[in-house]
């Protein structure tokens, strides 16, 4: 699950590093939380996703 809809991704994800590179948001600024979990930046390349898993990513945009 991501931002509350299934979601089918590559087996070979295993981290939130390789997910946001999937998913192309890689090169911004990205909040993630896994399991109600909120992962530290630092810690995304080292945080494995696992079947089941919920997760929701909040990435800041410019406006006004």
């Amino acid at each position: 699950m991501i931002n509350g809809e299934e979601v089918m991704v590559p087996n070979s994800l295993e981290s939130i590093t390789d997910l946001l590179k999937h998913l192309n948001l890689h090169d911004q600024v990205v909040i993630a939380e896994v399991n109600e979990d909120i992962i530290d930046n630092q810690k995304q390349s080292e945080t494995q996703i696992k079947e089941n898993d919920k997760i929701e990513l909040v990435r800041f945009v410019g406006g006004g």
